[in-house]
């Protein structure tokens, strides 16, 4: 039995929060973005947050201590739009091998600095895996619905290149997370399981799904328990959702597939809902009172925060979390 599995059948597995809360934070200017290996770039940069895990290293580690001090078991790499697809958009699909290696290293080191100081609690790193800003099984033009703006190997191309680079970081997990589409989803656990046959690695995979709207569906239209049923074919460590909702409203899509699978159960919310201006204000007490009711449920066993949380929202998740006996799961 690894590590991580040791710790899921001991107790409740505290995830980080949100990346991006944090590195607003900063601040940084274009010319932050840019640093000197870019400074020179044709496009604009600003807003392209996993490229500060080259030019601004630093700050990434700082909020991966942040988290890991707040009570974090685990925290996912600055990678969440490190492909090929997503980072089209800034033209820097050549740069996709470097940011997913940086990330993982500089989240290892942190990591790894923790578990040294506390070897009875040790630290874990998830490649955070978007879900690209396209979608295999819908069509963009209202006007041609059987158009698609991309493939589905396409996509297993692209996460195959990013599982890679961040499996050579050092990952300890793979987090395929806000699934919106589960052909997306199929296209990197397909890509997965070729670089774990090629690799001959045994690497754990967690899925988490976004429920998206108030009839309780992804945007390609599953409810939670199709969705589960979907991509229980994989060997998973952990199925679950997260972002596009807060703690309360995720947490009956939480009980609909907790009774029905082996598998952990991972949950991620937003801190509520966004207000006018899309910011969060849902407090840590507010969010933990709500995480209790999973807890109380026996419903998770890896919780954390997604949009609008911080350190201080996980230090009150990973205090709630504290001494509980998890949800029995086979691994």
């Amino acid at each position: 039995m690894n590590t991580l599995h040791k710790a899921l059948k001991e107790r409740i597995l505290v995830l980080d929060g949100a990346m991006g809360t944090m590195l607003q934070a900063y601040r940084f200017t274009e010319e932050d973005f840019r640093g000197e290996r870019f400074k020179d770039f044709h496009l604009s940069v600003k807003g392209n947050n996993d490229m500060l895990s080259l030019t601004q290293p630093e700050a990434i580690a700082e909020v991966h201590r942040k988290y890991f001090a707040a009570g974090a078991d685990i925290v996912e790499t600055n990678t969440f739009s490190s492909t090929t697809i997503a980072m089209a958009d800034y033209e820097m699909e050549d740069y996709v091998y470097d940011l997913n290696f940086a990330s993982a290293k500089i989240a290892k080191e942190v990591a790894q600095s923790f578990t040294e100081k506390e070897p009875h609690k040790p630290r874990f790193v998830a490649g955070s895996i978007g879900p690209t800003n396209k979608t295999a099984s819908m069509s963009p033009d209202v006007n041609d619905p059987g158009y698609r703006a991309v493939s589905f190997d396409e996509l297993r191309v692209a996460y195959k290149q990013q599982v890679e680079a961040l499996m050579d970081g050092g990952v300890d997990i793979l987090l395929v997370e806000t699934v919106f589409d589960t052909l997306n989803a199929k296209a990197c656990l397909f890509a997965i399981e070729e670089v774990k046959e090629e690799r001959n690695s045994n690497i754990p995979v967690m899925v988490s799904g976004t429920i998206t709207d108030a009839s309780g569906r992804t945007l390609s239209g599953q409810t939670a328990e199709a969705f589960l049923i979907s991509i229980s074919h994989i060997p998973l460590v952990s199925v679950g959702f997260n972002c596009a909702l807060g703690a309360s409203q995720l947490q009956p899509h939480l009980e609909a597939i907790a009774s029905k699978t082996p598998y952990g159960i991972s949950a991620h919310p937003n801190a509520g809902l966004p207000n006018a201006f899309g910011e969060y204000d849902q407090t840590p007490a507010q969010m933990a009172a709500q995480i209790k009711n999973y807890i109380d449920k026996n419903l998770v066993n890896i919780i954390g925060g997604c949009c609008g949380t911080t350190p201080d929202h996980i230090k009150a998740i990973a205090k709630i979390a504290e001494g509980v006996t998890p949800r029995p799961i086979i691994l």
